[in-house]
């Protein structure tokens, strides 16, 4: 019988082909695991909050408690027309710490006026990305996401022969509008259910608690008198102060009466309609940005922002997602579809450390360091949510695996708000990205520059990691937009043209 066994030198040989080849096929996820514990061990021990977290969230605790008594006395001393109540109730209700379940986080807390209603925390930015919850130690998946322009957004629908969903509010489009019919509105319902958020056991505890805020007769007023004739349950105190999410055999623990609880639901929808009527308003949409004032003929770009805004309309094809208006239309820059950039995975992310019980037999992340984002495809495929956002359309599920990895293309309105010239901000979904420089790079680069290896210090400058998830993976709009460096900064500085706010600077005195 003939010997089958390979020469020693062949076995060599095609050992290293081997070897080569597998790193070049290297699943991107082991790719990725590999990055992420570089990062571990140069950035410290995991699931590590930041020093100064607790002086970070006193501090922005405070603010919102300032804001909220501001509008208190404005309410107080102000005789408002309807849509000033309704704007001011909404107001109320986001700065309004006791509607979560410790009573120390309003909706605000992750989207203040100073940062473009979106994460205030410098710290949080540079590092967990997600904003702890009203039970500190819950942290969700994703950065928080701006809702100026959001009441904007269309109900979610299925645009057939463009192949796209369009509409909705969330990262992954679930608050989808259908029920309400307004996004925003179902947008501001799911936080606080949301255990990782607000946390409260029963959306009727919201109607609860604004049954003994201070501002109750203004709620009345805009909603109806008989809004909070509710008969309470005698452990509903207790019961709300209970961080969700609740138990599979109760899943409405403040137990009401079919008309009490369809009255709590009432209020509960009221609560979302009158936040999304604030979020309309001039105080969070303004369009007040140096882009509007070019756009009326008060006021001239720079030479730098009218080659950025060249850019952004013609060679880097920025408006082919970012709509910057037609006839008649607002420019939003946003489509309002969702996209796989192919963004690394940001393993600084608080929630890939939430797989163990927080003490009160919950984990919100059960996969761990395993957790993978997949966006829109995850909502198309969710039936039941703790937060209550749910696919309103059984059709849509079949469409999930062409919607995984997507994300929903962002408003670039306010994408360079913050307080200080020196305030850091995170961009896309997990935060991934430090400065509008490094978004603009990515886009620039993302298909040009090697794959950086573990720990490589020229990461986000001459290298990028792989994708969170290749799938669905954008190659047309970006990747290789083969811009200059100029033109990248060209780019920026159109960009934030995009704040709003603007003042336009006075005529000198001619001399």
């Amino acid at each position: 019988m003939r010997n089958r066994t390979l020469p020693l030198s062949l076995v060599a040989l095609l050992t290293s082909w081997l070897l080569s080849l597998s790193s070049l096929l290297l699943p991107a996820r082991i790719q990725t695991e590999r990055h992420d514990a570089a990062i571990t061990a140069t950035h410290g021990l995991p699931g590590q909050m930041p020093p100064g977290f607790d002086n970070d969230v006193a501090r922005v605790v405070a603010e919102i408690d300032r804001i909220e008594a501001d509008t208190l006395h404005q309410m107080d001393q102000t005789t408002l027309d309807r849509q000033g109540q309704i704007h001011t109730l909404g107001k109320l209700m986001l700065f309004d710490k006791h509607l979560s379940v410790n009573q120390n986080e309003a909706c605000s807390f992750c989207h203040t006026p100073e940062t473009g209603f979106t994460g205030p925390i410098q710290s949080l930015n540079l590092s967990t990305v997600s904003y702890p919850g009203s039970v500190r130690t819950r942290f969700s998946q994703r950065k928080p996401q701006s809702y100026m322009y959001a009441t904007l957004a269309p109900v979610l629908h299925y645009n057939a022969l463009q192949g796209d969903f369009v509409g909705g509010n969330f990262w992954d489009m679930r608050a989808s509008g259908y029920r309400l019919q307004n996004p925003s509105a179902e947008q501001a319902q799911g936080p606080p259910t949301n255990p990782v958020e607000m946390g409260l056991p029963d959306s009727a505890c919201v109607a609860y608690r604004l049954s003994k805020a201070p501002y109750r007769k203004l709620f009345e007023a805009v909603w109806g008198a008989d809004s909070f004739a509710i008969q309470w349950p005698a452990n509903v105190e207790k019961v709300c102060a209970t961080p969700g999410p609740p138990s599979n055999d109760d899943p409405h623990p403040v137990h009401l009466s079919m008309a009490d609880r369809q009255r709590a639901d009432r209020v509960y929808d009221d609560f979302g309609l009158a936040a999304a009527s604030y979020e309309a308003s001039p105080e969070v949409s303004p369009f007040t940005s140096k882009y509007d004032y070019v756009q009326a003929g008060k006021e001239k770009f720079t030479p730098q922002e009218t080659n950025g805004n060249a850019l952004f309309r013609g060679k880097a094809g920025c408006n082919q997602c970012h709509r910057d208006g037609g006839p008649g239309e607002e420019p939003l820059f946003t489509d309002f579809t969702a996209s796989n950039l192919g963004v690394p995975r940001n393993p600084a992310l608080q929630y890939y450390y939430e797989d163990r019980s927080d003490g009160r037999g919950y984990r919100a992340n059960p996969a761990g360091r395993a957790y993978y984002d997949t966006g829109v495809g995850s909502f198309l495929r969710t039936l039941q949510s703790d937060s209550g956002q749910l696919n309103p359309d059984s059709g849509w599920i079949g469409l999930a695996p062409k919607f995984d990895a997507k994300f929903q293309v962002p408003t670039l309105r306010n994408v360079d708000m913050r307080p200080t010239p020196d305030f850091v901000k995170a961009y896309m979904h997990n935060g991934y990205f430090k400065s509008l420089k490094e978004v603009v790079h990515f886009y620039n680069t993302r298909d040009v520059l090697p794959r950086c290896k573990a720990g490589d210090p020229g990461e986000k400058v001459s290298c990028w990691p792989p994708p969170e998830d290749p799938s669905n993976l954008n190659k047309k709009q970006l990747g290789n937009l083969k811009l200059t460096d100029q033109e990248e900064d060209d780019l920026v500085s159109f960009l934030k043209t995009l704040t709003d706010d603007y003042k336009v600077p006075s005529p000198r005195p001619e001399r």
